[in-house]
């Protein structure tokens, strides 16, 4: 493939932006070569700025569960432009999107829109320690909530990418207050709570972590979680900012049974415009100004045109719709395990839903260690050989694959192809 224009704007770029990209995984730095610069797209395809076409399983992170530039999304994006770029004040888009979350997730009864996953959970842990006036939090290893200064702590995604041990920028003082366990690892958690259960204010987890590649939770344990929190008085907080609506059309909830008392949205709630969302319980939820001391901002929050993108994604968020990505979803696991198989590469594929991630290890992927021993150098010239034969793969080991309802079984198809020969190529 010819790659040139994108090499030329790649290295104009990295004049302006820090290597060139906005967010750091962006860069290919884990896989090798410049990074690929697109300029359409539409579907289950992107198209580059040297014409090249590709199967895209990145899906702009997740969001585009519909797959890209659907025409119910657009024409609902254009007819809100057409009305107003942005109020900064009430209108009814804000309540239709917050009425149609509640309806698909009952357990959220009040909820405040921002403008990006980091606000949501930035704002939930400091909802937490207000509600409870306590000071620790506990998260996992691995997972990542986002570039939240006392939440970068042992954080999965770019961080574990880049092999970074710790952020810096961050003074030992801002994640004094943040505690840590390993996940899937419930007597870790145990364990802090005997010794910090008076003053932890809550648990904050991905209940489907996305950011070491996707690492389902064990049996027992959100269900462990849960009990610790309410025996502790703590509060349970599910950063869903990925796999919100990606797993299931109630999200974790309704996948797991195991209802928090403090949810994080993300990604498909906007549609694929940055638009984020915190809720929960209606009584934590009056702690926020101006009802509450808890002051949470923004000026583009609520902003019309994510409203509008993501109140005509969730309208086509229907069971008929599930049931259509399973079977791609299926198709695309069960084709890349034959392939793996075939030609001996010991291969752990997890998939929860529409999010998959292939660890090149023999053994089962249950936490951040057994993650973190995917053979990364074998997976850098896999990505490189998919993206010659044009598919466009997460350009990091670590890093969850997305599957959306506009693949075809014919892009299902050349997807196992594309992977059995390039795997066939990096063994080689």
């Amino acid at each position: 493939m010819d790659h040139s224009r994108s090499t030329v704007i790649n290295q104009l770029a990295q004049q302006l932006m820090p290597a060139g990209v906005n967010s750091p995984v962006r860069a290919f730095r884990a896989v090798g070569g410049d990074p690929v610069v697109f300029e359409s797209a539409s579907g289950a395809t992107l198209t580059d700025v040297d014409g090249n076409r590709y199967i895209d399983y990145v899906g702009s992170w997740g969001p585009m569960i519909l797959g890209h530039s659907h025409p119910a999304v657009v024409e609902a994006v254009t007819e809100m432009a057409k009305k107003a770029m942005s109020f900064g004040a009430p209108h009814e888009g804000e309540l239709l999107l917050a009425q149609k979350i509640t309806e698909m997730m009952p357990h959220i009864e009040m909820m405040r829109f921002v403008c990006s996953g980091t606000e949501a959970t930035m704002s939930a842990v400091r909802l937490a320690r207000g509600a409870t006036n306590r000071p620790y939090i506990i998260k996992f290893e691995g997972c990542y909530h986002g570039h939240v200064d006392s939440l970068l702590a042992k954080a999965g995604s770019g961080v574990a990418t880049f092999s970074l041990p710790e952020c810096a920028g961050i003074p030992p003082e801002m994640t004094a207050n943040t505690l840590l366990a390993g996940y899937n690892h419930l007597y870790e958690v145990e364990q802090l709570f005997m010794k910090h259960g008076a003053q932890s204010a809550g648990v904050i987890v991905e209940p489907i972590a996305g950011n070491m590649g996707v690492v389902p939770p064990a049996s027992g344990f959100l269900e462990g979680l849960r009990r610790l929190c309410t025996q502790y008085g703590a509060l349970l907080i599910f950063d869903e900012v990925m796999n919100c609506f990606r797993v299931a059309r109630g999200g974790a909830t309704e996948l797991t049974g195991v209802t928090p008392d403090i949810v994080c949205l993300g990604k498909i709630v906007g549609g694929g415009l940055p638009v984020a969302a915190y809720g929960g319980r209606r009584d934590l939820m009056q702690n926020i100004a101006p009802l509450g001391a808890v002051y949470q901002a923004g000026t583009l929050s609520g902003n019309p045109l994510g409203m509008a993108a993501g109140l005509a994604t969730l309208n086509l968020l229907t069971p008929e719709l599930y049931i259509q990505l399973e079977a791609n979803c299926q198709m695309l696991e069960v084709g890349l395990k034959a392939a793996a198989a075939e030609l001996n590469v010991p291969m752990q594929l997890n998939r929860v839903g529409a999010m998959l991630c292939c660890f090149f290890t023999p053994n089962p992927v249950t936490d951040t260690d057994s993650a973190m021993s995917t053979n990364r150098e074998l997976f850098a010239k896999l990505f490189n050989g998919m993206l010659d034969r044009g598919v466009y793969l997460p350009p990091s080991a670590l890093e969850s694959w997305f599957v959306s309802a506009a693949h075809t079984p014919d892009d299902i198809q050349k997807t196992i192809e594309a992977f059995r020969i390039s795997l066939q190529e990096a063994v080689a």
